[in-house]
């Protein structure tokens, strides 16, 4: 989160799979009469379970979302999952959507769990683990299964982070003011302690006013400090143990955030044009076009992967000039395009 490093990206697709083998193979050993967990491939979307999803697919009225704040979005958010089939998938397929012609699209779940342990790889030898994810069921439980040991032992903390995004620049504007007003006051009231100490205090004072919100009342805390990238968010801290004095889990809330990943996302869409948002076009009726995917899904994962390298160890900052491995201490510098091309794995 501090350095920006990305440790891994993964997509719910399969270059390797021939779907040709893949459809024999199933008609052979019955997969598709099987319920999911007891079939040889059921990490795959098969073209039976596309259309039974397609079929069974909650209808709901074209409306839009009722405007309530963060709470009602947070609570629309449990309520999605809760009317899902699988609670831990949410790639259920749109009517406009179809599976891939070459290669094999992987249920999201699947690629979730295995993204997860292979962070626990990574990470075997690190002191302290803490996630900061976006609200998703199936994120939760991909990040609890893997790291399950690690939090019972107090090694792994997570926290829900969700943030309001919808709002214009001039109600973020408004609320950065209220909060420099508010934090003005802050420290005139306490002019012996620093900025840092005083977000702590006031954190600890919103800790006694968190929300139970959704079937499993998970207990919400409101941000109070409000800056241009998350005007307005909300944290909860999903593997609770009580084992945390108050300024310890004060100074966790403090810490979360989704800004670093968002960036990187945002870094994505305006480098990589096959993975920009679809556009609407004005003179087709407003339909979805998509210009720039690409034809073959798996050159998705190798932008990625060529992207991934290029912003660790050749972007720079622009307040310090340094990349995210230079932070992360992986490298002593940035590293050219050139060496990045050309560099050779020692045997």
């Amino acid at each position: 989160m501090r350095s920006g490093y990305v440790f891994g990206m993964h997509v719910n697709y399969d270059t390797n799979l021939d779907p040709a083998f893949v459809r024999a193979a199933v008609e052979n050993n019955g997969d598709e009469d099987l319920d999911m967990p007891f079939r040889e491939f059921a990490r795959i979307w098969l073209e039976v379970d596309h259309e039974n999803a397609e079929r069974t697919r909650p209808k709901r009225e074209e409306e839009p979302i009722p405007q309530g704040g963060l709470d009602l979005d947070i609570a629309l958010r449990y309520q999605d999952a809760l009317e899902r089939i699988e609670i831990e998938a949410s790639d259920d397929p749109e009517p406009h959507i179809r599976l891939p012609h070459q290669g094999m699209q992987i249920h999201e779940e699947y690629t979730m769990y295995g993204h997860f342990f292979f962070l626990k790889k990574l990470l075997a030898n690190a002191g302290k683990i803490r996630f900061f994810l976006d609200q998703d069921s199936g994120i939760r439980a991909a990040c609890l299964s893997a790291f399950a040991e690690e939090v019972v032992s107090g090694r792994c903390d997570a926290f829900y982070v969700r943030i309001n995004k919808d709002l214009t620049i001039h109600q973020k504007q408004r609320l950065v003011a209220i909060y420099k007003r508010d934090m003005d006051e802050q420290r005139y009231k306490y002019p012996t302690l620093s900025d840092k100490s005083i977000r702590l205090l006031w954190i600890t004072e919103e800790m006694k006013r968190v929300k139970a919100i959704g079937r499993w009342e998970d207990r919400w805390l409101d941000y109070p400090f409000p800056d241009m990238s998350e005007p307005e968010k909300a944290i909860c801290y999903i593997t609770s143990r009580d084992d945390l004095d108050e300024m310890q889990l004060a100074n966790l809330y403090h810490m979360a955030s989704l800004h670093a990943i968002d960036s990187y996302f945002n870094q994505i869409r305006a480098r990589l044009n096959p993975l920009d948002h679809p556009k609407k076009s004005k003179s087709n009726q407003n339909r979805i076009w998509s210009g720039y995917q690409p034809y073959d899904p798996g050159l998705v994962q190798k932008l990625l992967d060529i992207f991934r390298v290029y912003y660790n160890f050749h972007l720079k900052s622009k307040k310090d000039k340094k990349t995210p491995a230079m932070h992360l201490g992986l490298a002593k510098g940035p590293i050219s395009i050139d060496e990045i091309i050309n560099y050779k794995r020692e045997k």
